[in-house]
C-alpha cells in the first residue's frame, strides 16, 4: 500500500510539471522576450517600421514578422501558432467562438485606415476614373481602355493583385463587387506588392490594385503629398463622370475628409490570456509614438490628431 500511495504521489507530482510546462510555454512578458506576430504583407512598410521602433526603445524585445496573406495570418492566430495578427477585418463571431471554446478570449483593436490604391503605367496619362467604371471593370463589363477613354490606343485592360488570399483581393470581392466574384478576364495575381507595382511599371495597360502604403515617397517627400515615381497613381470619382476637380487620390487629407472612396481599416488581433509581449506590442500600436509612426507614413491614425494639409493633383 506505502509504495501504491508513493506511485500516486509521483504520478500527481509528473503531471503537476507537465500542467506548469503547457503553462509556461511562453516565457514572454509585457516588455521583454520574442514572439512572431502574423501581418497582412499589404502592410509590411508601416509595420516593419512600427517593428524597428518597438525593439528600439525595448532592448529586450525581439518581434519577428510573419509576412503573409491575411487568409494564412488570420489562421495562423486560430491555431495558436502566432498571439499577434494584422489584418484589415476582425475575427468574425465563428471564429471568436472557436477561440472560446479553447478558454482564449481575443480582442481587436484599430490602428489606422488605409487607402487601396490604383495605379497604372508611367506613361498612360489617362488617371481619372469613376467609382461605376471600377465596378464594371471588376465584374467584367469593361474589358478595353476605349471603354473608359474612347481615344486609348491601350487596348485590353490587365487587372494586377497582390493574390488570391489578400486583404486586397477580399476588398474588391466584398466592398467594391458587395460579396460577388470578379468577373475579369485579364485577371493576374502576383505574389507581393512590390510585384505588381514591377509589373505595372512595365505593363501600359495594366491597372493595379494595391494599399497605398506601398507607395508612399516620405524618404524624398516627409509631406506626404507625392507617390513613388515607378508608376502612376489614378483619381477616384464618386460622381458619374470624372473630372479633375471631383477626382481623389488616396493621401491622407481625403482619407480624413472620407473624399477617397477607398477605404479600409487596418486591425492588430491579439490573443494574449497571459497579458505579455503580444499586448505590450499591441499596446505600442495604439500608443502616441506608434500613431505617429502611422501619421508620418501617409495612412490616417485611429487615435491620433491629424494636421490637415490640402493638395490637389493633376
Amino acid at each position: 500500500m506505502h509504495n501504491f500511495k508513493l506511485l500516486i504521489f509521483f504520478f500527481v507530482l509528473i503531471l503537476c510539471s507537465c500542467q506548469n510546462k503547457i503553462k509556461d510555454k511562453y516565457t514572454d512578458t509585457f516588455s521583454s522576450g520574442k514572439i512572431t506576430i502574423a501581418v497582412d504583407e499589404s502592410f509590411r512598410p508601416i509595420l516593419q517600421e512600427e517593428i524597428d521602433v518597438f525593439e528600439g526603445l525595448n532592448s529586450k524585445v525581439s518581434i519577428v514578422p510573419n509576412y503573409t496573406d491575411e487568409v494564412n495570418a488570420i489562421n495562423l492566430l486560430l491555431k495558436d501558432s502566432v498571439r499577434v495578427a494584422i489584418a484589415t477585418r476582425p475575427l468574425s463571431l465563428k471564429e471568436i467562438s472557436f477561440l472560446n471554446s479553447k478558454k482564449y478570449y481575443p480582442h481587436s483593436y484599430k490602428i489606422a485606415t488605409d487607402g487601396v490604391a490604383l495605379i497604372i503605367n508611367k506613361s498612360n496619362r489617362d488617371s481619372l476614373i469613376t467609382m461605376g467604371q471600377i465596378k464594371r471593370i471588376l465584374s467584367g463589363d469593361i474589358s478595353d481602355w476605349k471603354e473608359i477613354y474612347p481615344t486609348s490606343k491601350l487596348g485590353k485592360l490587365k487587372i494586377v493583385f497582390d493574390n488570391s488570399n489578400s486583404s486586397t483581393m477580399r476588398y474588391a470581392i466584398d466592398s467594391i463587387r458587395n460579396g460577388q466574384s470578379l468577373g475579369v478576364k485579364e485577371l493576374f495575381a502576383q505574389r507581393t506588392n512590390p510585384e505588381v507595382i514591377d509589373y505595372v511599371s512595365k505593363t501600359p495597360n495594366a491597372i493595379g490594385i494595391i494599399g497605398v502604403n506601398w507607395l508612399g515617397n516620405y524618404k524624398k517627400d516627409t509631406t506626404n503629398l507625392s507617390f513613388r515615381e515607378e508608376v502612376r497613381v489614378m483619381s477616384v470619382s464618386g460622381e458619374l463622370e470624372a473630372t479633375v476637380s471631383n477626382s481623389y487620390k488616396p493621401f491622407q487629407a481625403y482619407l480624413f475628409y472620407g473624399y477617397y472612396p477607398l477605404t479600409r481599416t487596418i486591425y492588430v488581433i491579439i490573443n494574449d490570456p497571459r497579458i505579455s509581449l503580444p499586448t505590450g506590442f499591441s499596446s505600442f500600436l495604439t500608443s502616441d509614438r506608434g500613431q505617429r509612426i502611422i501619421l508620418k507614413s501617409g495612412l490616417l491614425p485611429a487615435t491620433q490628431p491629424v494636421n490637415i494639409v490640402h493638395v490637389k493633383d493633376e
